[in-house]
């Protein structure tokens, strides 16, 4: 199974798209409570990133509580994985509307033609998630 993509020309550290990825598939139930995720090594192979980065996404992860360490066994997503606090969250999506909205406004787009692309953005990713599970 395909994980998730990541972009190294993204503006986000790679570790972050990572730990955004990891999130969305829980989000959107790629991944359920008590799922084993993959080793580092595993999903550093699969995305051809250095294993210390995942390693750093794993590690903010498990900090975070939404994912959980057993020794010998592995990581598995925490059965009750905790959710970004309501303030990250906005913190989050204000830094990435940020960037979207200084991408629409230097292509000329209105508006009502970025909502249009951010909606069909969203539609799209959701989709591709769920095909992907």
């Amino acid at each position: 199974m395909n994980m998730f993509d990541i972009n190294p020309s993204q503006a986000a550290p790679i570790w972050r798209q990572i730990e955004e990825g990891m999130r969305r598939m829980i989000s959107l139930g790629t991944l359920a409570p008590g799922d084993t995720v993959p080793s580092v090594r595993e999903l550093a192979q699969q995305l051809r990133v250095n294993p210390n980065t995942v390693a750093r996404a794993y590690q903010r992860l498990t900090d975070a509580g939404v994912f959980a360490v057993r020794r010998g066994e592995g990581t598995f997503v925490s059965e009750e994985p905790t959710q970004l606090k309501k303030s990250e969250r906005h913190d989050t999506l204000r830094e990435a509307a940020t960037r979207y909205a200084g991408t629409a406004v230097s292509v000329g787009a209105t508006l009502d033609d970025a909502s249009r692309e951010l909606g069909n953005s969203y539609e799209r990713v959701v989709r591709e998630h769920r095909r992907k599970a």
